[in-house]
């Protein structure tokens, strides 16, 4: 394993390094299983494939979808997948990521109803459609914090310009949440998911242990704001809840780690038992932050931050704890993640984990990006083509990072690859300018 690149040309190939890790992943050839249906309720997630939130960075001014945005989600849709996980939409306007992140208020409700029937027009196979709630936190454009940390500050926010959010903020935050999933039930979404993960806001209460008030603290105070808001939506409309959670932060002093930054997944297990017992219906699995430590959640090959392990580590430990949330659920469904770095084997890994009972669905990101028929391919030949996948170079992870418009540059060139070279361009002009002032 001392190739950090992908170079795996058979199954075989890459059982004889998952042997090396003593990692017993349930590889199989045979595929049929991602084309079973699950029910939820009165509903029916048609196929085990689902697509990750994956943001494009390309929203109108308004947070309405752009064509850019539209036509995201009309390859996603033609591609097969069961379930489509839409990216990050902000529940106020002070939680937006950036100009570009989508927005769902009153003013442009009819644009997303538009986008969903866009979505249901252009699919064969009716996919289950969760609209992922957010706000970005310290991420984003005001820099609101849930408390100081060490570990993210410096990458985060600049030394003085920070706000950190009142408990009478939070307590408004919480029917923004019920009024962004009212309107997204409006919209004809299916789900609603209260995201809380990668260290935007929610996802930061839960780490936030030196922070005082009712929202910090101990784990009752920790969960509150999470845990709450469920309630309100479950309370007051008529749409599935899910979530997309960090299992573990991976960084000192984080969510499910101890104080070396290690898994320490006590509090976590307790969460999940609690979310489903208030009706969360699925789970969907991920861990640490993209800003600090991208190859956590993200396992790749090649990018200007280089990763401390080999990627196969990476899947390794996404899937293990895509298996640890499955075992600490009983009705909640669980999507699990990082399957998108084996290429073309994405696809036996998923089939053979759902047969083992690992996860219940699997979630492609990436592979969504580059490949967005990939489903299909699965469906109609038992694999994917190795000439379609995602070759996990980061560059639409690097468009992301700088609010550029994110997408595939390899497999979708015509739109992608102009942006990232005068993205190149612009990172030059800047090094230039610092060597030369």
């Amino acid at each position: 394993m001392k190739d950090k690149k992908f170079n795996y040309s058979s199954l075989k190939e890459l059982r004889a390094d998952l042997s090396k890790l003593d990692f017993k992943l349930p590889l199989t050839e045979n595929t049929d299983i991602l084309k079973e249906e699950i029910k939820i309720n009165n509903l029916k997630i048609p196929n085990r494939i689902a697509i990750h939130p994956m943001e494009g960075a390309d929203a109108n001014n308004d947070g309405t979808p752009s064509e850019l945005t539209r036509r995201r989600y009309q390859r996603f849709a033609s591609g097969g997948a069961g379930l489509i996980w839409l990216e990050a939409i902000a529940v106020d306007a002070a939680g937006r990521a950036n100009k570009s992140q989508l927005f769902l208020k009153e003013e442009n409700l009819i644009e997303f109803e538009k986008l969903v029937n866009l979505i249901q027009s252009q699919s064969s196979v009716d996919p289950y459609l969760v609209a992922q709630l957010t706000h970005s936190g310290r991420f984003g454009v005001n820099n609101i914090i849930a408390f100081r940390d060490q570990e993210l500050d410096s990458v985060s926010i600049a030394e003085n310009d920070f706000h950190i959010i009142t408990d009478r903020e939070l307590d408004q935050l919480q029917l923004d949440y019920l009024n962004a999933a009212s309107l997204a039930e409006k919209a004809g979404f299916d789900a609603v998911d209260i995201k809380s993960c990668h260290r935007y806001l929610l996802s930061s209460l839960l780490a936030a242990y030196d922070r005082k008030g009712k929202y910090g603290g101990s784990y009752e105070n920790r969960t509150r704001f999470l845990k709450e808001t469920i309630k309100k939506v479950k309370a007051n409309l008529d749409i599935d809840i899910t979530v997309r959670l960090n299992i573990y932060d991976a960084i000192l002093g984080g969510w499910g780690s101890n104080e070396d930054g290690e898994a320490d997944l006590t509090e976590p297990a307790r969460l999940l038992k609690e979310l489903e017992e208030l009706g969360v219906k699925i789970i969907n699995v991920t861990a640490s932050t993209p800003y600090l430590k991208p190859h956590v959640n993200r396992p790749y090959d090649v990018g200007s931050y280089r990763p401390p392990e080999h990627p196969l580590k990476g899947v390794q430990r996404l899937l293990e704890l895509t298996k640890f949330t499955r075992n600490n659920l009983d009705q909640a469904l669980v999507i699990g993640t990082g399957f998108s770095w084996l290429r073309q084997f994405g696809a036996n890994a998923a089939a053979g984990m759902i047969e083992a009972g690992w996860t219940d669905l699997a979630g492609f990101g990436r592979q969504a990006f580059a490949y967005p028929d990939f489903a299909n391919d699965i469906f109609e030949n038992g694999e994917m083509d190795k000439t379609k996948v995602c070759i996990s170079c980061s560059k639409c992870a690097e468009l992301k990072a700088a609010k550029k418009k994110a997408g595939c540059v390899i497999r979708d060139q015509e739109i992608y690859l102009p942006i990232y070279q005068a993205l190149q361009q612009e990172k030059a002009a800047q090094e230039f300018s610092a060597v030369n002032d």
